[in-house]
């Protein structure tokens, strides 16, 4: 079953809760640290933090830190997690309401929730989502819960095939049949310009957090940008009766840039990966099956079969046999939804 997770902001906690809260992850990653060396952490309950500390600590919490230890062994900071026996969530009017074990007692607090995520929610409510692992954490001076949430979704019965090619004038191409959706990429181009000229300033300057602060600024607009591009391509498929996406697999894609420069500011910039990542998941939440296939000579290869480097130039193709012209990236997305050089292992 498909599985997302929900960010939800808890709505302006006291600072007493804060503060609680921050003690709560300084315990639980202090005794995560020492579980990591302890004889017995295979053998592990509850009962060893008695040995740990004499402080009072939720048994739900080290539980759920036993057994993350258990999975990952690294040495990092611990947000205290709940599994959902000690997590609830329940709707009170028109608010949310999420409760969970602390140092002192179970309380409930408020979140802040938007349309989708209430949508969620309300899933979770009546039954036709499941509610898994959560975790406590800070990001930039704000609280949140993190939840995990499965489901079960109905796959397609179409039978027709999409392609997807990532690439640098345009971030992506999708082509099914005889109809194709370009999104072209020198609108981000120019942001990331921006973006690499701002820091080579502040650079000189050595105003390094203004060039950390950037840079998240930057993650934030790329990450919104590869939501749009993926839900608009997913939305695509379903408006044309698309039961799987087909992309190619993406490891050494920045052998593909023409130059360093260009790599630079352009590929090694733009979040491939995390778009692809997020068309797939959104397919799989719609029932559209993804598959990955092989790059190789997807951008050479013409439909009549003859492939050489030569065919491509730039954004056009031309088959240095038969003639065939077609916009190179359209081309590629075609091959992609052929799966010519095969599927990735």
């Amino acid at each position: 079953m498909p599985t997302i997770t929900l960010r939800l902001e808890l709505h302006k906690p006291t600072k007493a809760k804060q503060d609680m809260y921050e003690r709560m992850t300084e315990v639980n990653t202090a005794f995560a640290n020492w579980l990591l060396n302890h004889p017995k952490l295979n053998q592990a309950t509850s009962k060893l933090f008695k040995a740990f500390s004499s402080q009072r600590f939720p048994s739900a919490v080290v539980n759920q830190t036993i057994r993350e230890v258990k999975s990952q062994k690294k040495n990092q900071k611990r947000w205290c997690c709940f599994n959902n026996q000690n997590l609830k969530i329940v709707k009170k009017g028109d608010f949310y309401t999420v409760s969970f074990p602390t140092l002192e007692k179970r309380i409930g607090v408020p979140v802040v929730t938007r349309p989708y995520q209430e949508a969620w929610l309300n899933r979770l409510l009546d039954g036709t989502a499941k509610q898994g692992a959560a975790k406590l954490y800070k990001k930039r001076k704000k609280w949140y819960l993190a939840i995990s949430i499965t489901f079960e979704v109905k796959p397609r019965h179409e039978t027709k095939v999409m392609g997807v090619d990532v690439g640098l004038r345009y971030i992506a191409v999708a082509s099914v049949g005889t109809k194709s959706r370009f999104f072209k990429g020198n609108r981000c181009a120019f942001v990331r310009r921006r973006y690499a000229a701002l820091r080579r300033r502040l650079g000189q300057a050595k105003k390094l957090q203004m060039i950390r602060k950037i840079g998240r600024k930057e993650s934030r607009w790329m990450k919104d940008q590869n939501h749009k591009i993926s839900r608009q391509i997913v939305n695509f498929a379903l408006a044309n009766g698309v039961g799987v996406i087909r992309m190619e697999e993406l490891t050494g894609i920045r052998k593909r840039a023409t130059s360093a420069k260009e790599a630079g500011r352009s590929l090694h910039a733009w979040a491939f990966h995390q778009l692809q990542t997020m068309i797939a998941y959104k397919a799989e939440m719609a029932g559209i099956r993804v598959e990955w296939v092989n790059p190789t000579y997807t951008s050479q290869a013409c439909k009549c079969g003859h492939r050489e480097k030569g065919n491509r130039h730039g954004i056009h193709f031309q088959c240095k046999k038969c003639g065939y012209t077609i916009h190179a990236d359209l081309n590629g997305a075609i091959n992609i939804a052929k799966a010519i050089s095969g599927f990735a292992v």
